[in-house]
This record gives C-alpha cells, structure tokens and sequence, in this order.
C-alpha cells in the first residue's frame, strides 16, 4: 500500500494514493482500502470505474426474487452487486468515473452531512465547469437513486441528472469516550461521462420489472458529459479525469 504524502497530510489536502484511475472488479469494495487511510488521518481521494453492473442497498434484501433475478443478470452479462448502505439502484459500467473521498472527521452526521455534500458537489461542479459544463444541484424526478445532491444540466423540469452523490459514516475504532466521537466519512459520487445511457436504463429497467418492485427509469432525466460538450469534442473520458484530478489535489480536508 503506497504510503501517504505526510506534508499533504499536514496541509490536508486530499491525494490519490493509487494513482488517477483504477478499475474495481467489484464496485462493492472499491473504497475499503481509502477507509484504512483515512483512519490515520489522511485524506484520500479515488476515482474509479467498474463493469457493466448494478449495484442495489441492502434494502433489496427484502425482494423474494433477488438471488434468482440477480444470477440471471450476471448470466446476461449484468452482474448485481449488493451494498451495505441505502439509497437506490446505480448502474455502472464503462463510461462512467466514479468519485471517491474518505478522510476523518469529529462532527455529528446531523451537523456536516450537508457541508460534505456540498464540497464533494462544488468539487464536480468546478471540474466539469472546466471543461464548459454547466451543473448545479437538483433533484431529478425519474432519474435513478434521486436525491436533493444531484447534479444535473438545465433546471426545472428540463433537468437532466449528470451524477448522483451519497455518503457513508464509520466510526473510527478504539475511541476513548474523552473526546467526540470521530468518524471516517466516505463521499462518493457516479459521474456519467461517456456511457450508454440507454443500455444502462435497459438494465436498469429490466431488473426492477423483474423484482416487481414498481420503479422505473427515465433514461431522458439523465444527460452525460459527453452528450453536453460539441459533437467534435475528442477525448472526453481522459478531459474529465484529467480536470478532476487537478481539483481534488487542490482539495482541502472538509471540517
């Protein structure tokens, strides 16, 4: 495990210990190695991407059908992974960059858990602003995993999703009760950049009919980066990677 710049540590400035851009085989543990840093006080940022896959909160457990609906999938070349924490289903897939940050933070989920999204957002919205994107945070009826922190293109009901957020809260071990209680926070965001928007919905779509869950997706309430910059424009994908890692370098530690 590459160690840690202590000066950026120092500075609290966020780094990316394993380099701009990984590949997780199972999107499910992709942030499991930025929790072990970020309990030594560093604060550590990943972006990442994974297979076409569907990934659903524990909550899922619920449907009878889960198992037989997920084997069948992943038979189909879908594989469902399942998470611990809540929310709704996100596609992944190629074409879509994945936006991690773990760091360690004494403050109640009730008192900054608004403030972590709005730097995880401001962090997006500054880099895709970069390249001639214009964001800002909405929610986007119809869009998969909807809430308040979407970032989407255009407003009101012309909206159209560009990334989801959600954050996820671990107390650190072995605490001493002197002191408030410190957590390690992981924010995520799913960033759609150069995917295939309508197979992702297919999927999507197919599944929930599949659980008879109700849900449905609306593949025109999302909109991705590419789809948002001049039919001319090349490179996209290393454009987008390349303007967040300058910013999450600048970064500093939310507190």
């Amino acid at each position: 495990m590459k160690a840690v710049s202590p000066a950026a540590v120092e500075r609290g400035l966020f780094t990316l210990p394993r380099g701009r851009l990984v590949f997780c085989p199972d999107p499910t543990q992709a942030e499991g190695d930025l929790f072990e840093r970020a309990i030594t006080g560093a604060a550590v940022a990943q972006l990442w991407h994974a297979p076409q896959s569907l990934v659903v909160p524990a909550s899922y457990k619920r449907f009878a059908q889960l198992a037989q609906v997920s084997q069948q999938f992943a038979d189909a070349g879908c594989p469902v992974f399942l998470r611990k924490s809540g929310g709704g289903l996100v596609p992944q897939g190629p074409g879509i960059i994945n936006l991690s940050l773990a760091y360690p933070l004494a403050r109640t989920l009730g008192d900054a858990a608004e403030g972590v999204y709005q730097q995880l957002c401001g962090l997006l919205i500054h880099a895709l602003e970069n390249l001639g994107v214009t964001t800002g945070l909405q929610a986007v009826a119809g869009s998969f995993c909807d809430g308040r922190f979407n970032l989407a293109c255009g407003k009101g009901s012309a909206a159209r999703k560009i990334a989801g957020t959600a954050q996820y809260w671990h107390a650190i071990p072995r605490q001493t009760d002197d002191g408030p209680r410190r957590h390690v926070v992981l924010a995520h965001a799913v960033l759609l950049v150069d995917c295939d928007l309508a197979l992702a919905h297919r999927y999507a779509n197919q599944f929930e009919a599949a659980l008879g869950s109700g849900r449905d997706y609306q593949a025109s309430k999302t909109v991705s980066v590419a789809q948002m910059l001049p039919a001319s424009e090349t490179e996209v994908w290393n454009k987008v990677i390349d303007a967040l890692t300058e910013h999450i370098t600048k970064e500093r530690i939310f507190t």
